[in-house]
């Protein structure tokens, strides 16, 4: 059962820790980690956010969640890591 339970600690941390950082259902929460990282990227890129880059994956996550492909890969890897420490 700890092996499964390492599973599911990785499939619900990362919403949360995307949510923690400030990237929301609403957009990038104002002075958060995920606007200094936002306002980063835009400086880098002269004034906009490229598509496909880190900053504006994690916002698309953020907003709509992670795929079904991606729990199951997060949850495979979380149970994998939870069966090595035993």
């Amino acid at each position: 059962v700890p092996v499964l339970q390492f599973g599911i600690v990785a499939v619900t941390a990362a919403p949360l820790a995307l949510g923690a950082m400030g990237f929301t259902g609403t957009g990038i929460a104002a002075a958060s980690i995920a606007a200094k990282m936002m306002s980063a990227a835009a400086i880098a890129n002269g004034g906009g956010v490229a598509a496909g880059s880190l900053v504006a994956t994690l916002q698309s996550v953020g907003a709509v969640g992670l795929s079904t492909s991606t729990n199951i890969i997060l949850g495979t890897v979380g149970a994998a890591v939870g069966a090595m420490s035993e």
